[in-house]
Formats: structure tokens, sequence, C-alpha cells
């Protein structure tokens, strides 16, 4: 190894991953299913670090021409400065002397991206009766309008102010269900982050789903368009989408119960409705949620709920 490349491997921290390492790779895989900002940061590094490598082959290629008559130029120094290169990417990136990572984090997060995740979106498998969908399309007008206007200007102003809010709605749908009022709400308080990402409020469009229902051809109420990442063949791709969209929270909870009383893939979870932890696991194993943590994080959320709303 030539002098400028030891003096370059001198300043390098000793680093504790690289983008080759297929045993990081795999102990990255199972962080992301624990713990998927962190993991995040670390993937955003990785990337940052491969564009840096394929930075320092361009500048290495283009140098290659002042290379032929120097007395360094050998196979044996080219597979020294590949492993420099390599490792000094990873260095950088890891730093931070980009800003590459912080930018793909922004991206893809969907705190900053303003898009909603497909893990916690879906689309009803079963049609709604005729009689069903006209009760829910044609209720007063006038007495949503004047509860809604509250929940829209106000918004919710602490986990407390939710939960107040929501528990009589939810007292109502949970008859239909046999489940836990306290129970739905944890599930709407982990779906909507406690009212504060609503579908459609970033855009204005206020449509009260707290469970991100998804509008396909069957539904015939309103919608809400808005951008979604969906994943196909393990990509993550930014597609837009269409999301039921209600007159007030009271019609969002009597969807949801319908919505899971119509659809025959739910039965064995509604069998279970006596146990909120037993009813939480088989609607996440009947592909509620995409999420392998969102029965347990729904359970996490209903300890507080419970707190709020004995």
């Amino acid at each position: 190894m030539d002098n400028f490349a030891q003096s370059l491997t001198r300043q390098l921290p000793t680093s504790q991953s690289n983008y080759q390492d297929i045993a990081s790779l795999d102990k990255l895989r199972k962080e992301a299913q624990s713990d998927e900002k962190a993991a995040l940061n670390k993937v955003a590094k990785q990337f940052e670090g491969i564009f840096m490598k394929m930075l320092l082959k361009s500048m290495r290629e283009a140098n290659k021409a002042f290379e032929s008559d120097s007395p360094f130029n050998s196979q044996g120094t080219e597979t020294y400065h590949n492993m420099l290169d390599d490792q000094m990417a990873t260095e950088l990136s890891e730093s931070g002397s980009l800003g590459l990572a912080e930018l793909i984090v922004q991206q893809l997060s969907p705190q900053t991206s303003g898009v909603t995740p497909s893990s916690v979106l879906r689309t009803n498998k079963t049609p709604m009766t005729t009689n069903s969908q006209s009760d829910l399309t044609t209720s007063d007008s006038g007495n949503a309008q004047s509860k809604n206007s509250a929940s829209k200007e106000g918004s919710f102003k602490s986990q407390q102010d939710f939960v107040d809010k929501m528990i009589p709605y939810a007292q109502s749908a949970a008859k239909l269900l046999g489940i836990s009022p306290q129970t739905m709400i944890a599930q709407a308080a982990l779906e909507t982050g406690w009212g504060q990402k609503i579908v459609g409020s970033e855009k204005g469009e206020f449509s009260f789903n707290l469970f991100n229902i998804k509008a396909d051809k069957r539904w015939q109420g309103d919608k809400t368009d808005v951008s979604t990442i969906e994943y196909r063949d393990g990509v993550a791709l930014k597609e837009n989408a269409s999301f039921r969209r209600y007159q007030d929270f009271e019609q969002s909870f009597k969807d949801f119960g319908q919505f899971l009383n119509n659809s025959p893939r739910y039965e064995k979870a509604l069998s279970k409705v006596e146990n909120s932890a037993s009813f939480l696991q088989e609607l996440q194993q009947a592909g509620y949620a995409t999420d392998p943590n969102y029965a347990s994080k729904i359970m996490t959320v209903l300890k507080q709920v419970s707190k709020l709303a004995p």
C-alpha cells in the first residue's frame, strides 16, 4: 500500500460495520423489526456509503490515465485502493459528510415524508350491503357539521382529549363487535398518532378516517386521495390511493365495526373479542396490517388508554 493510502487509513476510525458485511446486514434486518426508526437511519448511511463508493470509483478511473507510467501501478496496489475506498466510503457516510443519509431518512420516514405507510392501510375485502351503505351516507349533515367543526379546528390537545372525545363513539360501536371501547380507541390512536395524523388532514380534507380504511369501487361514499407508500416485490413505491371520508368520527367507528363483521377473514378474530390480546393477535394474523408488531403495539397503547378511560 502506498504512503497516501497508509496515511488515510491511520486517519479513519475503526468501523463497526460495512455494507458488504452479510452478518451486519442480517443484524440490521432484525433491528428493523423492533426499531424501524433507528434501522432507517442505519440503512440511509449504508446507501450514502454505496454512493460514496461509486464516487470514489469514478475518481480512480479518471486518474488511471496518469498511472500508466507509475512504478506503483500494479494489480496489488489497485486491490489495496479498492479496499481503502470501500472502508473510507463507509466511514465518511457514518460521519454524515455528504448529508445524503439525512435526506434519505426525510424521504422515507412516514413522520416527515407526508405520506401514509401502506402497512397501516387496508381495503375492505367484502362489499357492504346496500342498506348499510345507504345508512352510512345519509346521516344528518347538520348535526355532523356541528360535531365536526370543533374537532377540525381544535384538533386534539392531548391524549386525554383524544380519549374523552372518542369514548362515546367507541362505546356505541363496541357493542356491535362485543369488544371493549378502550381497545377500539387504542387501535384508532395507533393508526392516527392520537388523532394528529388522520388521512387527508395534511391536504385540508378532513376524512375522519380513524382506521385508515381504503375506498375501493364498492364504496359509494366520499373519498380522499392521498399519497401512500406501497410495496411491490419488496420495493417501496409512492402511489396515490383513495380512502373513505366520513361525515364524523361516529360514522368512522360504525363503519369499522361493519367492516370487520362483513369480512369472513376476521371471523376468528371476532370469536375472541373477550380477550383484547387474543382479538388483536388474530386481527393481525388475518392480514389487517402487515406490521409484525401491530398487535403488541396496540396493547402498549391500550395500557395508556385504560389509564385515561378506566
